[in-house]
Order: structure tokens, then C-alpha cells, then sequence
């Protein structure tokens, strides 16, 4: 079967498939740090990069590399790059991309930590950044300076929900010759592809939706065009960030249920933010399965669904947020997001606590938001968790 010819969930389960002496039905575990060569003159051709045998698997690995193909098809890009974490890749990019005085553009409300380090960081190599609401693109166009290299958005934004128009991004960033990078963590190319609305490199917290089941951390990135991937290849063996063969496998292993998996958390998502939208001591939700979401029609035109991440805040405020947060039972009060089971957490102290407070204030990070990542439990247990969580409150 060609693979270009195959839907998204047969690709799930056979795309980047490797060769495999013993046929195994499974990709096979290479747990090994090095490889031998048959003789001097291939090691020597190996090394000049005239030979695809492999070295060492900082540099490339079998099973790791069958990951990497099998997500840029996913994507529909060149190539993929496994890293040993989401935070590797940002940092990946970040160094692969950008030089001393060189500026970023980036989402407001993106994931704390991928600010954090640009502004905590990088700054000391003379990396310069603005942060704004990248759903406004007239904000973007004011924020272009002549040394903006990187225009870097997520959407949906962790945690705020609020959804950036990848095709006009993209626009934006040829006529002023940058480059679109998106993280693309709360959607999974199940929901979304950035690639095909123009973006140049996109990127995944393997951890989250595609693993799937909270027990790795990994990362991905994966570029349109072979002269950005190979600047990006070349950074990641020399930083040293990449993925174990081991944690490759699992994240291969979880993959294949990608789409059942989100097709029920998306299910009950959409019940859920229902019912909070419903509850009189909920002060409002954000989800883009729902009407009330700013960007609805945005998120049917560039999403195939509205997934499972809710963010939503209480009458009550901050007090009533920790209330529920010490209240609920099902949902497991940790960070993270997309395995099966739900979550909950309070960002302004936990995910994004280290962004200045004037600056979460305008991202939207408020002290009364409360991320909700729902699984694939029984949607009435969740939905009764919550209202159990909120009564005394």
C-alpha cells in the first residue's frame, strides 16, 4: 500500500514502517549506542555522509528514525527530528534558527517554559523577543523589526485557548521573509497541519497527545523543506538532545491509537465544556467546540475538531480555583496534557508561574483560569467529579 494513498488512521498504524530482516510485526528496539562497520572504507563513507549505514545513535538510529518518518508523513513534510523532550525542540529550533541580534516573534500565551528560556536565556546570547496576541495580525505586521528572523506561534495557546490564523501567519511571514514555526501540541496532526496552511517547521511535545499515555517525554520536530531540516538535524546531534531508542518505540507503540484516543477525549470534551458553559458558578469557558469561542469559525475553517483541552474560570475567583483544584477526585491535579487520563491544573502558579505577573495579566493568564485536559474516562464520571468539586464551593 502507498502510503501517500492511505487515510490518516491506516498511516497511524503502518507509515515509516522500517525494513526488518525477521519481518516483526512491530518496529524492533536497536537499545544500542553504536554501530560497527563492515570495514574501514564504510566507516570512512559513513562519516562523509556517502553511506545512509548508521554511526551512533546520537546521531541516528533505526528505530528512532522510523518515528521520524513516520511523523513527517503524518505532517506531510520532509523530514522529522526526534528530540529528547518538547522543551528540546523549542530549544532546538530556537539555536538552529536564530543568531546573536536576531528577534522572535511569539504567541503571548505560549507554553511557559518555551518563554521563559528565550527571556531568562537566550537573552545572554543576544536573542531579542516580543510577545503579543498572535490572533491579531496587525499585531504581528506593528511587531516586525528589521532583524525579526522567527515568527513562532501555538494554536490553540497553552493555556488561554485562543486560536492564530496559521494561513495568514504564513502570509505574513514571506512577505517579510520569515520564518512560521507552530507548535502544533494541542491538536496532533490528526487535528490539525500546519504544514499544508503554509508553516515552515513544526514542532510537537511528543509527551502529550502522540505518545498518550503520560509514561515518556519526548519531543518532535519536523520541517517543510530539506534546507531547513538539515540545519535543524545538524543542531539537534551536536546539542546532543536526542531520543532513546526505547522511548522512541513507546512513543511508536502509543501513536497507533492516536486517533481513537482523541476522537473519545474530543467526544466528551464537548459534553463537558456543555455543562460548564451551563453551571452558574462558572464564570466562563474557552473551548473551540463551543459557539462562544472567539475564534469558532476559525477553528472549523484550519481545525478537523475542537479537541479535548478546556481552559475555564469561577465566580469565585482564585479562592473558588483552589477550592475545586483540592476538591476534585478523577481528575488528577498534575501538569501535562493529551494521555486518557483528565487532568486539571492551575497555570498562573504551576505551568506559567515564572512569567512575569503584568505579563500573564495581558496574555490572558488569569489567577482564576483553570486548564482542563479531559480524557477518555466515562464522560458522566467526569462531568459528576466536577459538579462534586464545585458544590461546596
Amino acid at each position: 500500500m502507498k502510503e501517500d494513498q492511505s487515510s490518516f488512521e491506516t498511516k497511524l498504524i503502518h507509515a515509516g514502517a522500517m525494513d526488518d530482516q525477521y519481518h516483526s510485526a512491530t518496529v524492533p528496539i536497536y537499545q544500542t549506542s553504536t554501530f560497527s562497520f563492515d570495514s574501514a572504507a564504510e566507516g570512512a563513507r559513513c562519516f562523509a555522509g556517502e553511506s545512509d549505514g548508521y554511526i551512533y545513535t546520537r546521531i541516528g538510529n533505526p528505530t528512532i528514525n522510523a518515528l521520524e518518518r513516520q511523523l513527517a508523513i503524518l505532517e506531510n513534510g520532509y523530514g522529522g527530528i526526534a528530540v529528547s523532550s518538547g522543551m528540546a525542540a523549542a530549544t532546538t529550533i530556537y539555536l538552529a534558527m536564530m543568531s546573536q541580534g536576531d528577534h522572535i516573534i511569539s504567541t503571548d500565551a505560549i507554553y511557559g517554559p518555551a518563554r521563559n528560556v528565550m527571556e531568562k536565556q537566550f537573552v545572554r546570547f543576544g536573542f531579542e523577543s516580543t510577545y503579543i496576541n498572535t490572533t491579531d495580525p496587525e499585531q504581528i505586521r506593528k511587531a516586525i523589526r528589521p532583524n525579526t528572523k522567527l515568527l513562532y506561534i501555538e494554536t490553540p495557546a497553552n493555556p488561554t485557548m485562543d486560536i492564530t490564523d496559521i494561513a495568514a501567519c504564513a502570509a505574513i511571514a514571506r512577505e517579510h521573509h520569515l520564518i512560521l514555526v507552530v507548535d502544533n501540541t494541542f491538536c496532533s496532526p490528526y487535528l490539525q497541519n500546519p504544514l499544508e496552511l503554509g508553516a515552515d517547521i513544526v514542532f510537537h511535545s511528543m509527551t502529550k497527545f502522540i505518545n498518550g499515555h503520560a509514561d515518556i517525554v519526548a519531543g518532535m520536530i519536523i520541517a517543510r523543506e530539506k534546507p531547513l531540516y538539515d540545519k535543524l538535524r545538524n543542531m539537534m546531534i551536536n546539542l546532543g538532545c536526542n531520543m532513546d531508542p526505547h522511548q522512541a518505540y513507546m512513543v511508536i507503540r502509543g501513536l497507533k491509537t492516536l486517533a481513537i484516543r482523541i476522537d473519545k477525549a474530543q467526544e466528551n470534551a464537548i459534553k463537558v465544556a456543555e455543562f460548564l458553559e451551563k453551571h452558574p458558578k462558572v464564570a466562563w469557558v474557552k473551548y473551540p467546540g463551543l459557539h462562544s469561542h472567539p475564534q469558532y469559525q476559525l477553528s472549523l475553517k484550519q481545525m478537523k475538531g475542537p479537541g479535548s483541552m478546556i481552559s475555564f474560570g469561577l465566580k469565585g475567583g482564585f479562592d473558588a480555583t483552589k477550592q475545586l483544584l483540592d476538591n476534585v477526585k478523577l481528575a488528577l491535579l498534575a501538569v501535562s496534557l493529551g494521555g486518557v487520563e483528565t487532568l486539571i491544573q492551575h497555570p498562573a502558579s504551576m505551568t506559567h508561574s515564572k512569567v512575569p505577573a503584568e505579563e500573564k495579566v495581558k496574555a490572558g493568564i488569569t489567577d482564576d483560569l483553570i486548564r482542563f485536559a479531559v480524557g477518555i474516562e466515562n464522560v458522566n464520571d467526569i462531568i459528576k467529579d466536577i459538579e462534586k468539586g464545585l458544590t461546596n464551593i
